[in-house]
């Protein structure tokens, strides 16, 4: 028997459903809404210390935030940094080691990635040209990897196929050396990446204390180096990780041994960096030690966000729309130990970090004009995580 209080009762469900299905259209008009399954995310690991699987895929729920868990690959040992190829058809990640199967050198394998589910299937492996490989890109035509091998100090280009399998590397060396005796006593390339033209690569050398720039040879499979054209950074400044402004002639640098971002401005006719300004990733007063990681730039280019580990936070920096100048905004607590990569995911909503020596993935929420983050309960546990990647 149905008696007034039921009938309330159903009147509030119908309500609530009317409310939800409202607020999820409106969600799917601003393209906010999740793919049916969720976002897929590739998760790269160390798996020496916590013997983890290697690569893991995750589903994000972009209404809510929510990780879950679909699966997970062998990839060899520390699959640490991954790229994916411009088509969405191929997943890159290195093997961070000195040495790597026997052979003095790391590796670089290619995956392929199947259309339904976004599983991972190795396609083959080359050797990436020198000691603990720890960055790839891919150029944008889709027809080069490059990689940056943090140990042996060199850079290389490794052709790719036309059904994503990667061919040998060309490899260059870095030379040079800075101030700091235990970090610096020798190159250590850190990242590279192709410049919005894609007539260059930029490449962050931590021991050198420079961003080298390179022409991006496409044709003849190499590197061109333009020494003229190279960043020398503030001694002891140890550039690691670097950002493009999508619309003005900027590239940020995250400065690991000082705790600064720099802003170098950019010559794409020449090939030419020039360096106009450092500002601190930190809080005034704090004191403690500390290691910027990564570096993003978000679409709009209003906004740029740096992880600091030791301080274990995400700074973030407004960007000044005419002249690209930095202030600091926020720094907030990445809610666990050593956050080294992060990820924004595509619509700009939600910023995740991967907190390595703490296992965790942490969600934050996002404000897309200003990106100020707020804290949410979304996480998820995964053994020693590096790199994210939304495919």
């Amino acid at each position: 028997m149905t008696g007034p209080r039921d009938s309330f009762r159903d009147f509030l469900a119908r309500r609530d459903f009317l409310a939800v299905s409202a607020i999820s259209l409106i969600g799917l008009a601003r393209g906010s809404e999740s793919p049916p399954d969720g976002d897929l995310l590739y998760v790269g690991t160390y798996t020496e210390r916590t013997h983890s699987e290697g690569i893991y895929l995750i589903r994000m729920d972009r209404r809510s935030g929510q990780l879950r868990r679909v699966g997970s690959v062998s990839a060899g040992a520390n699959p640490s940094f991954l790229a994916l190829h411009p088509n969405g058809r191929t997943l890159y990640a290195v093997n961070e080691l000195e040495q790597y199967s026997g052979r003095p050198t790391g590796a670089v394998s290619a995956f392929a990635i199947a259309g339904d589910t976004g599983a991972l299937t190795r396609l083959n492996e080359q050797p990436s040209g020198g000691g603990a490989p720890c960055f790839v890109s891919v150029d944008r035509s889709g027809r080069a990897l490059l990689v940056a091998n943090y140990g042996g100090g060199s850079v290389a280009l490794l052709p790719i196929e036309a059904n994503g399998a990667l061919a040998a590397a060309h490899v260059v060396q870095h030379t040079g050396k800075g101030p700091n005796a235990e970090r610096q006593e020798a190159p250590h390339a850190h990242c590279i990446l192709p410049d919005p033209s894609n007539r260059f690569a930029l490449a962050a050398d931590l021991g050198a204390d420079r961003v080298f720039v390179y022409q991006l040879d496409l044709e003849g499979r190499s590197l061109r180096h333009i020494e003229e054209g190279d960043a020398v950074m503030r001694a002891g400044a140890g550039p690691r990780h670097l950002a493009f402004h999508p619309t003005l002639p900027l590239v940020f640098v995250a400065n690991e041994l000082d705790s600064t971002v720099a802003t170098l401005r950019f010559d794409a006719e020449r090939g030419a960096l020039s360096l106009l300004d450092a500002r601190s990733t930190l809080p005034a007063g704090w004191t403690g030690t500390n290691y910027p990681a990564d570096i993003h730039v978000a679409a709009n280019g209003r906004t740029l966000h740096v992880s600091n580990r030791g301080h274990n936070s995400i700074a973030v920096f407004s960007v000044a729309e005419s002249t690209g100048a930095l202030a600091l905004d926020q720094v907030v607590s990445t809610d666990g130990d050593w956050p080294r990569n992060f990820s924004l995911d595509p619509s700009g909503r939600w910023l995740l970090v991967a907190n390595q020596r703490s296992d965790s993935v942490v969600v934050f929420g996002r404000d897309p004009d200003t990106g100020r983050l707020t804290p949410t309960r979304q996480r998820i546990a995964i053994p020693s995580p590096v790199c994210l990647r939304f495919a």
